[in-house]
């Protein structure tokens, strides 16, 4: 028995590491990434998957078909809810893709859609991204530290 320990040793060890080591190309990782573009000003289609970048000056959403880069200084509105605001329905907005305004709640009461609305050339742009909130959760801090400003997010209490 004791003559098999090693063998099983090297073999977890083996799993282990393999498991480790992020297979596949750039593109398919980022499909799997938690950002999705839902709708926006920019030319993207829609669902693209891919990654939000807090950078020094600018946030940046970066998926296969594209990315989009907003400065913290263009920046009007931001929020985290479970459906588009009236606020941002009633902005005179030329979306390129339309966001779901009006659409049903999936989601119930667990925020889905980070909003970002900014001034770009004289011209109002937005942004709608869907992330599930335990992904959002440490996003949240970093953008209104290095933005600023705050990210309005609808909070919900329980009662018993």
């Amino acid at each position: 028995m004791l003559g098999r320990m090693p063998w099983l040793f090297v073999v977890g060890s083996v799993v282990l590491s393999a498991a480790s080591v992020s297979p596949g190309t750039a593109k398919e990782r980022a499909a799997s990434a938690p950002f999705k573009y839902v709708a926006g000003t920019q030319k993207l289609p829609e669902g693209c998957q891919g990654s939000l970048q807090v950078g020094d000056r600018a946030l940046n959403f970066i998926c296969p078909a594209g990315s989009v880069s907003v400065p913290y200084t263009a920046i009007t509105l931001m929020q985290y809810r479970p459906e588009v605001s009236r606020k941002v329905s009633k902005m005179k907005i030329k979306w390129e893709v339309k966001p779901p305004f009006g659409a049903p709640l999936i989601t119930g009461k667990k925020n889905r859609y980070f909003v970002i609305v900014y001034e770009e050339q004289g011209r109002t742009g937005g942004l709608v991204l869907d992330v599930p909130p335990l992904t959002m959760r440490p996003y949240l801090a970093e953008i209104d530290l290095k933005s600023g400003k705050r990210v309005e997010v609808k909070e919900f209490e329980e009662y018993d």
